[in-house]
């Protein structure tokens, strides 16, 4: 049964043509073989003749390479994040921790450079050493109290000379923050008290701003009030005084009810005068 099964198999493979066997021949070498590479979005390929690095680095889309002798590797030229925490002491001898991050990546025209002389770990290998080298350097410049106050400039000197420190490696720097500074519980204990102090102080002169303004308000209305009796007691003159006691004997005289008051005994009639006796 076997037999006859073989020579079945013989009959139908005759009966095929040749320039179709070799055809199917060829697309399973081809298969086998494998004698393209893509490159995706954001990567470099490095290309190795039997396991040497190229000159030549591939952009990205498909490309041919001759099987068996060369082989293509795949390398990572996107920004890339890298986040650290480190520790160092300050120019007062204050323990910081810092927790830093840093976006980079990979000069894409050194892509086999970078893998020749670093490999696909150049993060372990040279970013965060780096970093922590950077960072302690820098951190000793700065009292602790300077590197909260002065963050900013404390941040671009730490990228200014990572990025000349990466540059050399084939790296670029895209960016470079300081997410958080922390010390030790005494340092921070102290920095809140000379807060609440700096507040407190703050305050009562913004208080003592009030009362000194207020004051000079109060002294300016006495001020005013002063000049104007000054000019009301300027405006006072004798014809004003005669003319308040005319006015004086004018509302007697209205009041009077035209009798003469009553006289026992000898004498001149009394004068009525025109003064109010009121």
């Amino acid at each position: 049964m076997e037999q006859d099964e073989i020579d079945s198999y013989k009959a139908f493979i005759k009966k095929i043509p040749v320039p179709l066997l070799i055809l199917l021949g060829l697309l399973l070498i081809v298969i086998i073989l494998h004698p393209w590479v893509q490159i995706g979005p954001g990567e470099r390929g490095v290309i190795l003749n039997f396991g040497a690095v190229q000159k030549v680095v591939l952009n990205e889309g498909l490309h041919f390479r001759i099987p068996i002798m060369q082989n293509v590797v795949p390398v990572n030229v996107q920004i890339q994040k890298a986040v650290t925490e480190t520790v160092a002491a300050s120019s007062d001898l204050q323990d910081v921790t810092s927790t830093l991050a840093l976006n980079y990546h990979i000069i894409p025209d050194m892509a086999n450079i970078v893998y020749q002389s670093i490999g696909i770990h150049f993060k372990e290998r040279i970013i965060d050493p780096a970093i922590l080298e950077v960072v302690k350097a820098v951190t000793a410049r700065y009292s602790a109290e300077e590197l909260i106050t002065k963050r900013p400039l404390v941040s671009e000197e730490m990228r200014q000379a990572l990025t000349e420190r990466l540059k050399i490696h084939n790296i670029a720097v895209d960016a470079f923050s300081i997410v958080a500074f922390s010390f030790s519980k005494v340092f921070t204990e102290a920095i809140e008290s000379k807060q609440t102090a700096e507040q407190l102080a703050l305050k009562a002169k913004r208080d003592l701003d009030r009362i000194r303004v207020e004051a000079e308000q109060k002294i300016t209305a006495a001020r005013a009030e002063a000049e104007s009796l000054r000019l009301q007691r300027a405006n006072i003159s004798s014809d004003l005084i005669e003319l308040r006691k005319i006015e004086a004997s004018i509302k007697a005289i209205e009041k009077w009810n035209g009798i003469l008051p009553q006289v026992t005994g000898n004498g001149a009639v009394p004068f009525i005068g025109l003064e109010d006796k009121r």
